[in-house]
């Protein structure tokens, strides 16, 4: 498998500037694997930890050394002796004091998670779970020639050339030279700073034996300052407790690695006239002099040095100071990506939980989605970088195993955190006097194409297209560097070359979501405006940087010469800036309208729910593929309006602001107050069940709490049936509406896949509901104890409760008669088809007395005879609010037919429907009988209802052969056909 670097080349002129444009001679960067977080972007020890990114690492047993799955040190069973008493001194020195405590402290820094890897829990620490990523050794040649256009599929079929392991880095070249310059680079997400991280805490606890001391700096610290300082004094002040172990510093015989990450950071100067030479450690120097003399081995010459990078600053360091270039490939084998989800998802505590339910499925997970992985799907692709395989991970972690949301954990946020964790504090070349932060030049260049691809529904992206949204603005020497740079360093980490067949020469986003997160921070930080707008904002800028000098100069020639012109211009040099800033409130209006107007849209009312959509992205769909010849779908971009809110909840703004990407409070309260009335308007309207429940997505994202009452409150019927409530869904819902306090006329979770966990959740949501529907969800005697609970509450205000379709068993209903017996509002209860069974039927019985306020009990289709029939219906005669009884589909006899058929509602006080027939005339409620079993049939079993079909067909024709009635006869007849052709299409499978 070829390396990031290697993917395909789209395009023809655009595709000919992916490679490292490197007018000078140097690769850079080291390779570490990734580790459990995404190619996270993090210092070490001075300054922000490193961050776990994306990596996998494989479960060590304390009875054996540590070794990687690939490439990965290894400690050998026994190290050869030395007779030389300077390596016994050695010895004595690697297990001082001092070093022992720089590696305790060390290992402390190191083992720290970032909070997005906490969500995981204790078991996801780098020294448990790793897997390194593929590691090729390069050269100068390479990275200064453009690489040949590939396809990925080559890419996947041909695996990657000339591997290296990590243990082998250091080895002599093919020159027989001993290596002590090793340049580490790879493009943003190969997992640099997680390999250096994992590699540090391995020399802590001794599975790195060839280095006695290891000392890791950032680029990114040093180059804070250009104070003179020592080298000596540089390690103090870094590692306080080697003081003692600097005098060493000098010594051949101590082993020492220095690790130099981020090179990118500082501007090195190799030339004798920039930086001069220094052999003293005690010589007070600029950092960079005392980076570029360790790299000339001109200081400290026996030390090994480890120098990460990105590639387009590979050639700030000379050849001739570099013994072994290696580019991280990332995971360019699928088998790995495999490893890395197997090991991920299947830990005991990514869902906080080790039953065996829910272990099964967490290997159904894996499942599928190695089932993906092998289809060579666009996620394979996008899996090459470790940093997204994080994200996969930790979006199947938020999809299937979030029991509760906590505050402020949205998939926006998951997103914005992704993007933190590899490119906070990153600026895009630190060459370029801007300076500007790479998030920020992403959001204008890619977000601007992300943002017409969603326009225009378009997801390939071809040559010309890529021209026009980044090479058409090109003005300046800068801009063009800065463009080499991002297209070197940053463009494969967001787009990729397409796996579908006939679409090789296009480029798409690697991940389907990330398309429409960055055309949503494109709006949000309002980037998207026409030419008046910048034009406008411009002559603003300059208007009100001059506005205080010339209004001074103004105010003073005004007093001297009487000319009424100029207080003319002085009013209009003060209103333009307020005219723009009016504008740019227009321009706040649009951010708004535009998100409310793609929340609604009618033609993606019938698409599945967006949690759903990113679920299939990534698993994959189930079932026949399209043909390549078909013509696809439309494409669907409902997370974007959603990502919108998302990026400006309070947290979100924060994290971006991490990035460099300013949205002001003032800005985000505008837009909300702007698009509140169409919001509400629009949910007011009828949506449909997936519509509705992104609705309730969008308002979670949002996370405001004010806005979310005012939107809720307005909801009276929430019809969510036939979605899928997972756990992360039902804990949106229970968020959303636990913002008020109102009561809900209406709430449908019909076929919602509910269980005892479920009604949990939404217990407090349920309470609320006048109507309650749950038919339909499997739920079982545990759930029936949460129903009575619920029916006991105080607080309980639902009148019509709605069971129907559902295990509930005798036990279940030995909860709900001891709800029946204490609750106060329940006026309707539907257990129709619960498998109550006699026992069941008699267990509600006997508390059916102690009801006060109950108007409509249905015990349809339960298998219940004569004798549990006719006890339920003397009860019910003696109710005082009682009036109908449902027992049809029930296995009545003849004679208790008759006996039902004798009971009238204004003499008995209850209506009773059994059957179609009322002794001699057609029953009144046949056509809500025969309705309810066209509703039901998808869910019953079809051979029973033809067989009770055929018996009220039977008790239909005998009823009209008994009237002489020919009014009567033709009512018979009407109802005799409407049963016969359900029959009809029964036996044809057609119904």
């Amino acid at each position: 498998m070829q390396c990031p670097r290697c993917l395909p080349q789209a395009g023809t002129r655009w595709s000919r500037i992916q490679g490292p444009k490197l007018g000078g001679r140097e690769i850079t960067c080291m390779l570490l694997s990734p580790s459990s977080a995404p190619g996270a972007r993090s210092s070490f020890i001075l300054g922000r930890m490193l961050h776990p990114a994306g990596r996998l690492c494989s479960k060590m047993s304390p009875s054996r050394s540590f070794a990687r799955y690939q490439g990965g040190f290894q400690e050998s069973a026994s190290q050869p002796s030395s007779s030389r008493p300077g390596q016994m001194a050695l010895r004595n020195v690697a297990s001082s004091d001092a070093i022992q405590k720089h590696r305790k402290s060390l290992s402390d820094w190191f083992s720290h998670q970032p909070n997005e890897e906490r969500q995981f829990g204790p078991s996801f620490s780098l020294d448990t779970i790793h897997v390194d990523p593929v590691i090729r050794e390069s050269s100068l040649e390479e990275i200064l020639k453009p690489s040949p256009d590939l396809t990925i599929l080559n890419q996947f079929q041909s695996p990657c050339s000339r591997t290296i392991g990590l243990q082998n880095l250091f080895d002599a070249d093919a020159c027989g030279q001993q290596v002590k310059n090793v340049v580490l680079y790879g493009t943003v997400g190969t997992g640099k700073s997680t390999l250096i991280k994992k590699m540090v805490v391995d020399w802590c606890h001794g599975r790195l034996p060839h280095f006695e001391l290891v000392i890791p700096f950032s680029c990114e610290d040093l180059s804070q300052s250009n104070v003179p300082v020592s080298l000596r004094r540089l390690i103090t002040k870094k590692y306080l407790h080697l003081k003692e172990v600097l005098p060493l510093l000098g010594s051949t015989n101590l082993k020492v690695l220095v690790i130099l990450h981020g090179l990118e950071r500082l501007n090195l100067d190799f030339r004798l006239s920039g930086t001069e030479l220094c052999c003293d450690p005690n010589e007070a120097v600029p950092p960079s002099t005392i980076v570029v003399n360790l790299l000339r081995k001109y200081l400290l010459p026996e030390a090994s040095i480890i120098v990460t990078t990105r590639p387009s600053a590979v050639r700030r360091i000379p050849s001739k100071y570099v013994g072994r270039y290696a580019e991280i490939c990332g995971f360019s084998d699928t088998n790995l990506q495999k490893q890395y989800f197997q090991m991920r998802l299947s830990q005991p505590g990514c869902n906080g939980s080790g039953s065996s339910s829910n272990s099964d499925e967490r290997d159904n997970l894996v499942e599928m989605l190695s089932r993906n992985l092998e289809r060579h799907n666009q996620i394979a692709a996008a899996c090459f970088l470790p940093s997204y395989c994080w994200l996969v991970c930790t979006t199947l972690h938020f999809l299937y195993f979030t029991k509760s949301v906590p505050p402020g954990q949205t998939l926006t946020g998951i997103y914005t955190s992704f993007l933190r964790l590899n490119f906070s504090g990153e600026i895009l070349d630190s060459t370029d006097p801007t300076n500007v932060s790479m998030m920020k030049y992403v959001a204008k260049t890619v977000g601007k194409l992300a943002h017409e691809g969603v326009i225009s529904r378009q997801t390939c992206f071809s040559d010309e297209d890529l021209q026009k949204c980044f090479e058409v603005e090109m003005k300046t020497e800068g801009e063009l560097n800065l463009l080499n740079v991002f297209r070197t360093d940053v463009f494969r980490f967001f787009l990729t070359p397409c796996v579908q067949p006939g679409k090789e020469h296009t480029f798409v986003f690697t991940i389907p979501a990330m398309q429409e997160y960055l055309a949503a921070l494109y709006v949000v930080l309002g980037e998207k405006k026409t030419l008046a707008q910048r034009v406008g904002k411009e002559v603003s800028e300059v208007i009100g940087k001059v506005s205080e000098d010339v209004t001074l100069v103004l105010s003073i020639v005004s007093k001297v010469l009487p000319l009424r012109i100029l207080p003319l211009l002085f009013g209009l040099l003060k209103m333009f800036p307020r005219f723009f800033n009016r504008l740019s409130g227009k321009d706040r209006d649009t951010i708004a309208h535009t998100m409310a107007v793609e929340m609604f849209k009618e033609e993606d009312y019938f698409n599945d729910d967006v949690l759903d959509q990113i679920n299939s992205s990534i698993l994959g769909v189930e079932g026949p593929q399209h043909h390549p010849d078909e013509a696809p779908d439309d494409e669907v971009f409902e997370l974007f309006p959603i990502f919108m809110g998302g990026l400006l909840s309070r947290r979100n703004r924060a994290l971006l602001e991490q990035l460099g990407c300013s949205i002001k409070n003032l800005a985000a309260f505008e837009i909300a107050n702007a698009m509140k009335k169409t919001m509400i308007r629009n949910s007011r309207k009828w949506l449909p069940p997936s519509e509705l429940m992104d609705y309730l997505v969008f308002l979670h994202e949002f996370q405001n709490e004010r806005f979310t009452a005012e939107a809720i409150h307005s909801l009276r019927t929430i019809n969510l049936s036939s979605i899928k409530m997972t756990p992360l869904k039902c804990s949106i819902l229970a968020s959303v509406m636990g913002t008020t306090s109102h009561e809900v006329e209406e709430l449908n979770l019909s076929s919602c896949h509910l269980d005892v966990n479920s009604l949990r959740t939404l217990f407090p949501v349920l309470l609320r509901c006048r109507k309650l529907h749950l038919q339909l969800n499997s739920l079982g005697p545990e759930a029936c104890r949460e129903i009575r609970d619920l029916l006991l509450h105080d607080k309980c205000v639902v009148s019509t409760l709605r069971l129907s379709d559902n295990p509930v068993t005798e036990q279940g209903a030995k909860y709900l008669a001891e709800a029946i017996a204490g609750n106060r509002s329940l006026t309707h209860l539907s257990l129709l088809h619960t498998s109550l069974g006699n026992q069941g039927v008699e267990v509600i019985t006997q508390h059916l007395a102690q009801n006060q306020h109950l108007k409509l009990l249905n015990v349809g289709y339960n298998s219940v005879t004569d004798k549990a029939a006719l006890e339920l219906v003397e009860v019910a005669k003696r109710h005082a609010t009682l009036k109908e009884v449902h027992l049809y589909f029930n296995d009545i006899s003849e004679e208790g037919k008759w006996a039902l058929h004798a009971l009238r509602k204004d003499r008995d006080g209850v209506q009773v429907l059994v059957f179609l027939t009322v002794g001699t005339d057609v029953s009144d409620y046949w056509a809500f009988i025969l309705s309810v079993v066209k509703k039901n049939l998808p869910n019953w079993d079809r051979e029973r209802v033809q067989q009770h079909l055929s018996l009220l067909l039977q008790d239909l024709e005998c009823s009209r052969r008994q009237t002489g009635n020919p009014w009567k006869k033709a009512k018979f007849l009407r109802v005799e056909n409407e049963v016969k052709k359900m029959l009809v299409k029964i036996q044809q499978g057609t119904f």
